[in-house]
């Protein structure tokens, strides 16, 4: 007899190995020899033979994937070299100039002079969230996310679960760390946010945002679920798990590597290639700008490196970016579509802004309905009408924006769009300052003003209201229950339970929902936390013009009472570090009102915190910020970003919505975005949480 059939040990070895295989025919090579129903059969009968012998389960088991929960977060890890980002390159004559500087910097004559071109590898640059996966003798051992560069979060538990990620190599000794994107597929994506639509959910934008969102989600068992996959496509130098140097070889071209990781059983997009000199690179870029339409997946670019890894230490690197590698970027993708109408928006401070509403059309990963028109002069000076074809554009996350009409589908009764005189939800007349290009509507009791200023007041850089959702703050309004911030105060759960909020499928039927008590009693204790806010969330959530979080910080930190504010001239305001003659004005302006008094007044009488418990500011304690002017960018691993601009604040430091040359530093958490990449190119020092604590003194 067979000793394999008898010995479980032996047994359970083979069914994994054949398990193993299949997940990789399938998940990787997407080329599955058995159906779906025998591969769930194999993992039964392992599952079975494991639970008869508990002492035989590994963490490398294939029915091990998913495991527990993080115990809080994710924890911050120190990458085993930095995760550099990519200069980019838009045109064929920036490819061209990379080619030369690559020459130069190698002592290369130009190709065709008695020099031999180069040899560069290119590939589709995935859009999705960069990961480092670090395995120990071929036994996956951690996984992190990009972060800022130099420091990210473990998400082990999280990868672990995706299935084109092997938790056992075929062929690697000693310890390597390789380097690859997580992404959603698009048919991934649109199930996600077909489910997310059922269960009443917001949709994500895009892929690249679903995934990030699903790789920093708590719950493996959803990350699973939503099916994310992984193309990897670097090894940094391979070390053993306990830090010496590991006996492994690597291969001397990237191309070769490229291979290496295709034998070691991980997934690699199939699409590389090697390309003979620059021109080749550019014929390849141009076949996939048309191309990546029909992948499964979203590309953003190409990326292009020096194929000879010795040439490539030779070249080495800036602080931001290998010298030997480049990241092309497609256009951005346009659309034509019909304008069907202008249409104005009311703001909470009364902006009325136009913007356009179009026949639905899909781009770049995600169905536009509508699209900003920013104010009366870019209407005008795009010339756009209602009933016009139009061309609009997206790159990346962008935003998107109307470039123009397509005049000669322009309808011959068409007219000039011209902006209405009066607010179309109150009919009060609209207003616009001689300096100004913003029309606005002044009445303060516009039910548009009001659910904007609603929603502004709940939202977590203010009062921090969770809950408060857009169908339940328009039936607050609709039936008079909240006329001003105040009203929130005096809600109870009886009266929030009795509320239905009504909502359309795409299917076209309606779906009618009761508030509830539970989601009433929640709902209620949030608004009751909400009275012990610091003044200055109240500052800045009752809507003050040109009052954000840090002016409002400012102004309480001085004045640490709002009934001390209100008295104050705007002579005082404007004595006030990072308070200006504009902000003193509209302070001033707001608090000389007698309806915002009175409002101050109510909220004052339902409990709402209006005195700091600390007093007014005293003399400075230290001030190791005074000067420099700090930007935030992406998640901090331990503080808010509420926090850090408080402790910038608090040591005589500024904190700025945008990078520019004046900028000190950028500190960067998680998924930092295009803020660091400007950081990089201005070449503004960026910071992680540790080293602004490091500048703070840890105070």
């Amino acid at each position: 007899m067979d000793s394999s059939v008898t010995d479980p040990a032996r047994q359970i070895e083979e069914l994994r190995a054949r398990i193993r295989h299949h997940e990789h025919r399938y998940y990787v090579l997407d080329s599955p020899e058995i159906s779906d129903a025998e591969y769930d059969r194999l993992v039964t009968q392992l599952e079975t033979l494991e639970a008869e012998h508990p002492d035989l389960v590994t963490s490398e088991s294939p029915t091990q994937r998913v495991g527990g929960m993080p115990a809080s977060g994710f924890v911050s890890v120190a990458h085993a070299a930095p995760m550099l980002s990519l200069d980019n390159a838009y045109a064929d004559e920036e490819l061209r100039e990379f080619d030369a500087r690559v020459r130069r910097g190698l002592g290369l004559g130009p190709e065709g002079e008695g020099a031999p071109p180069l040899t560069y590898v290119a590939e589709l640059k995935i859009d999705g969230l960069s990961l480092a996966l670090t395995y120990d003798h071929g036994r996956l051992l951690r996984g992190v996310t990009r972060g800022d560069g130099t420091n990210g979060e473990d998400v082990t538990t999280n990868v672990r679960v995706i299935r084109s990620v092997p938790l056992v190599l075929t062929k690697a000794e000693g310890g390597i760390e390789v380097r690859g994107e997580a992404f959603l597929s698009r048919q991934a994506f649109e199930r996600v946010n077909r489910e997310r639509e059922e269960a009443e959910e917001p949709l994500f934008a895009n892929p690249r945002n679903a995934a990030a969102g699903t790789m920093r989600t708590l719950d493996p068992k959803a990350v699973s679920r939503r099916g994310l996959s992984v193309f990897v496509y670097q090894v940094v130098a391979p070390q053993a798990a306990e830090g010496e140097p590991s006996a492994m070889e690597l291969p001397a071209t990237h191309s070769e590597m490229l291979e290496r990781l295709s034998s070691w059983g991980l997934p690699v997009e199939p699409h590389w290639q090697r390309c003979e000199g620059i021109e080749g690179l550019i014929d390849y870029c141009a076949r996939w700008a048309t191309a990546r339409r029909d992948l499964a997946f979203d590309t953003d670019g190409i990326v292009i490196k020096l194929d000879d890894l010795a040439l490539r230490a030779t070249l080495g690197a800036t602080a931001k970016a290998p010298r030997w590698a480049i990241a092309f970027k497609f256009a951005a993708e346009q659309a034509e579509t019909r304008l069907k109408k202008i249409d104005v928006n009311v703001g909470r401070t009364g902006a009325v802004t136009p913007y356009a509403i179009l026949e639905p059309v899909f781009l770049s990963g995600s169905t536009i309905s509508m699209a900003t028109l920013h104010n009366e002069q870019e209407v005008a000076r795009r010339d756009v009408r209602d009933g016009d074809t139009v061309i609009i554009e997206k790159g990346g996350d962008v935003i998107p924006k109307v470039i123009g009409p397509v005049l000669d589908r322009r309808p011959a009764d068409s007219v000039p769009w011209v902006m209405p005189t009066t607010c179309p939800f109150c009919q009060s007349t609209l207003t616009k300052p001689e300096e100004e290009v913003v029309w606005r509507c002044e009445n303060t009791s516009c039910p548009a003003r009001l659910r904007r200023s609603l929603e502004h007041f709940a939202s977590r850089r203010a009062m921090n209201i969770e809950g408060l959702g857009e169908s339940l703050t328009d039936q607050l309004l609709s039936t008079g229950l909240v006329q001003d911030f105040s009203d929130l105060y005096r809600l109870d759960v009886p009266t929030l339970a009795a509320l239905t909020a009504t909502s359309s499928r795409k299917d076209g039927k309606e779906i009618v929902r009761r508030f509830g008590e539970k989601s009433a009693a929640k709902l209620v204790a949030e608004i009751e936390r909400s009275k012990a806010n610091d003044i200055w969330r109240l500052l800045h959530a009752v809507g003050i013009r040109h009052i954000g979080e840090g002016s409002a910080q400012a102004l309480a930190r001085h004045f640490a009472s709002i009934p001390r504010l209100m008295e104050a001239s705007a002579a005082e305001l404007e004595q006030v570090r990072d308070v200006g003659p504009v902000v003193a004005r509209a302070v001033r302006a707001f608090f000389d009102e007698s309806h915002n008094q009175a409002l101050m007044t109510r909220l004052a009488e339902v409990g709402v915190r209006m005195v700091d418990d600390r007093g007014p500011e005293g003399p400075p304690g230290p001030q190791p910020f005074a000067g420099k002017t700090f930007v935030i960018t992406g998640t901090l691993p331990s503080m808010t970003r509420e926090e850090a601009s408080e402790l910038i604040a608090r040591l005589g430091g500024k904190v700025a919505g945008s990078v520019s040359r004046k900028t000190s530093y950028l500190v960067a958490g998680e998924e930092a975005g295009s803020k660091l990449q400007k950081a990089q190119d201005l070449e503004v020092p960026v910071i992680d949480e540790s080293a602004l604590r490091e500048l703070a003194g840890d105070l």
